[in-house]
């Protein structure tokens, strides 16, 4: 946990707002995205109902990993509502938003790069559960592997190797979207062929009496 992440926390439960609020606009959009894989179009609902318990339990954080204290509870939010709605993670993201997935060189680190777009995460949620909770962790929140692994309750090398795996799977996508481009384009721009047997008007001709 960062320097200025840690005295906002003090700060917090000491009872200062600002300090409160500066944590929320630090940790908010990552716990979103996480979310947004597990719960889809629910997201902001949970997210809320991880903060409020967040603001409650403030107090009796005794220290730590914060950002991993904040993603916990929000896991568990999470399952409890899928529970509630008994189904899967699901996320709910147009096809047509996949094209916004920012190209580059390498895919693996493009893959990692990309990853907080809603094309990225709509990629993401198509990955198996323990990959994409693995990639969302380490890449999003920011979480090393043995705290991602604390978190869900595995060991780090089975983090580093899901995340790993979610990571070249997430290459082969982009890979697969960006080799049909080029097909796409040259039939965008190419030309309707001129129809035989019909001549073009040419305003040079002269008459037939000149």
């Amino acid at each position: 946990m960062t320097g200025e992440l840690t005295e906002a926390v003090v700060a917090a439960q000491a009872g200062d707002e600002g300090a409160f609020r500066y944590l929320y606009r630090s940790l908010q959009p990552g716990l979103l995205r996480y979310l947004t894989v597990l719960v889809g179009p629910d997201a902001e609902d949970v997210a809320s109902e991880t903060w409020l318990q967040i603001s409650r339990d403030l107090p009796r954080f005794t220290g730590g990993e914060f950002r991993a204290w904040t993603v916990t509870i929000a896991r568990n939010r999470a399952m409890d509502h899928l529970r509630r709605q008994r189904r899967r993670p699901a996320l709910t993201v147009p096809v047509q938003a996949l094209s916004e997935v920012a190209g580059g060189v390498d895919t693996a680190e493009r893959a990692g790069e990309t990853i907080g777009t809603e094309a990225a995460l709509a990629l993401i949620a198509t990955l198996p559960p323990r990959e994409a909770e693995a990639v969302l962790l380490r890449a999003v929140i920011g979480l090393d592997a043995e705290t991602a692994g604390r978190v869900l309750g595995r060991r780090a090398g089975a983090v580093r190797t899901a995340a790993h795996r979610g990571l070249r799977r997430l290459a082969v996508l982009l890979d697969r979207r960006d080799a049909s481009r080029p097909a796409e384009a040259e039939e965008r721009v190419t030309p309707p062929l001129p129809r035989r047997g019909r001549r073009a008007p040419d305003a040079r001709v002269e008459s037939a009496d000149g």
